[in-house]
C-alpha cells in the first residue's frame, strides 16, 4: 500500500506542475480567467501532494516521489506548451544577399503578411523582413525560409498580442 502512495505523490505532483506551466503560459498571453481556473486546480492538487509528503517527513520515498513528480511535471509541462502552441510569435528574417525578393514572393504566396523594411548591416544594406503569425503555424513558416533562403539570420519574439495584420490561418476561418 505504501507503493500506491508513492505514486499518487508523483502523479500529483506531475499534474500540478504542469499545470503550472500552463497557467503561466495562459498568463503570459494575457488570458487571466482560464489561468486563474487552472490555478485552482493546480493550487488544490499541490496542496494534496504536500500534505501526504508532511505526514511523514522521515520517508525519504516521498520526498524522492515529489521531487521526481516535480522534475518528470516541468518536463511534461513543457511538452504540452509546445503542442498547445498559443499566442504569436514575430519573425524579424534577414535573408543572405539576393534572396529577399525570391523569400518574399514565396511567404506572401503561402499566405503570409511580409513587410520589408530597409536595414544597414556590416557589409551594407539589408532588407529586413517582419513575418507575424501564430506559434502553430510557426514550424510551416520555419520549414520555408529554410527552404527558400536557409542562409537567413532569423529572430523569433514573443508576441502579447496582435491586431490586424495578415495571418494564414485566419484566411481559412
Amino acid at each position: 500500500m505504501l507503493a500506491v502512495e508513492y505514486l499518487i505523490i508523483f502523479l500529483a505532483r506531475i499534474c500540478d506542475v504542469s499545470l503550472a506551466t500552463v497557467r503561466m503560459l495562459l498568463v503570459l498571453r494575457g488570458r487571466r480567467y482560464p489561468a486563474a481556473g487552472i490555478g485552482l486546480l493546480e493550487a488544490s492538487i499541490y496542496v494534496g501532494a504536500l500534505s501526504r509528503v508532511m505526514k511523514n517527513m522521515d520517508d525519504p520515498w516521498k520526498i524522492l516521489a515529489y521531487g521526481l513528480g516535480f522534475a518528470s511535471g516541468t518536463i511534461i509541462g513543457s511538452i504540452i506548451e509546445e503542442k498547445l502552441a498559443i499566442g504569436h510569435v514575430a519573425l524579424q528574417v534577414i535573408p543572405s544577399e539576393g534572396m529577399a525578393e525570391e523569400l518574399l514572393s514565396v511567404l506572401r504566396t503561402a499566405g503570409y503578411g511580409v513587410t520589408v523594411l530597409q536595414g544597414r548591416g556590416m557589409t551594407g544594406p539589408k532588407e529586413v523582413l517582419l513575418v507575424s503569425t501564430d506559434r502553430k503555424t510557426l514550424p510551416r513558416l520555419s520549414s520555408i525560409i529554410e527552404e527558400f533562403a536557409p542562409e537567413s539570420f532569423v529572430t523569433v519574439l514573443e508576441t502579447r498580442s496582435v491586431q490586424g495584420g495578415i495571418f494564414p490561418y485566419r484566411r481559412h476561418k
